[in-house]
């Protein structure tokens, strides 16, 4: 390769298309150095990847090898299509303020100008794509170029594109997500599946706003540079790696159906716990 390699994977659920990512990284990622290496860590597996998933919500759509657990998953779509933990973003005016720099839900929901009232980008593309589906101007942005540049922990996601075509006279929301880096084990699973109940929600609204259901279509997540870092191989070999040798398919997901419920009800304790967080740097 003449540069960084270009994978590209394609599966029916967000379970199949996370777990061939890896495989096809595993398997072809290039070697790349990150700022983040300890001197005795091997260089990161890395790649510019898309992943497509052609019917996102279909079953199982969670996979069991992801670093953590249902409770978690739930805690996450919270925070990114909720906003359980916009409290926590620091005030830019206050250099002494050492909470979080974003989080995707403030960034996409409220998104902020010097000067300007803060602009809900997420209703913006669906006024627009409710009135002229087939828009190429429906995209909602987090990239702050005025402030990070210069930060310490700026934004992995940086655009959300949507467009709406037609299936049968039914209108079908399609979505593009890019990630300027994406950490393909420890995040990417989570990043998918809560980007993909946004993507769900846009669906809901655009019914609203139409009169007419919308149903999700495929989603598409770009990675400018998709990895694993070094210090994970060891836990990724035994644990991912190896439950391809071990375990069916069946044996490893789950269908989120059969979840939905217990998550759900986690909901009060995910909301204490976020109200009781104080700031720091984000994990």
């Amino acid at each position: 390769m003449n540069g960084i390699p270009v994978l590209h994977v394609e599966a029916e659920s967000i379970a199949r298309a996370w777990e061939a990512s890896l495989i096809e990284l595993h398997h072809h990622g290039g070697s790349v150095k990150t700022q983040y290496d300890k001197p005795e860590d091997p260089p990161s597996k890395d790649a510019t990847m898309l992943i497509t998933v052609t019917d996102p919500l279909r079953e199982p759509m969670i996979h069991r090898d992801f670093p953590g657990g249902p409770e978690d998953l739930q805690e996450y779509v919270m925070e990114v299509c909720e906003g359980i933990k916009d409290h926590l973003v620091r005030d830019p005016n206050d250099p002494t303020d050492s909470r979080w720099e974003y989080t995707y839900h403030q960034r996409l929901f409220a998104y902020t100008v010097p000067g300007q009232a803060p602009v809900d980008q997420i209703e913006a593309m669906c006024q627009k794509l409710a009135q002229a589906p087939f828009t190429r101007r429906a995209q909602a942005i987090t990239w702050k170029v005025w402030e990070d540049n210069a930060c310490y922990d700026a934004a992995c996601l940086q655009s959300i594109w949507c467009r709406i075509t037609e299936d049968d006279g039914q209108p079908v929301l399609s979505m593009n997500v890019r990630f300027r880096s994406n950490d393909a084990y420890k995040a990417a699973f989570m990043n998918i599946f809560a980007l993909v109940e946004l993507q769900r929600r846009i669906a809901a609204r655009l019914g609203e706003l139409s009169g007419r259901p919308v149903r999700v279509g495929r989603y598409c997540h770009l990675a400018d540079s998709y990895h694993i870092y070094g210090s994970y191989f060891r836990e990724f070999e035994e644990r991912f790696l190896r439950s391809l040798e071990r375990r069916t398919f069946e044996k490893r997901t789950m269908r989120y159906a059969d979840l939905h419920e217990m998550m759900e009800g986690a909901r009060p304790a995910i909301l204490e716990k976020a109200r009781r967080m104080g700031g720091g740097k984000r994990e």
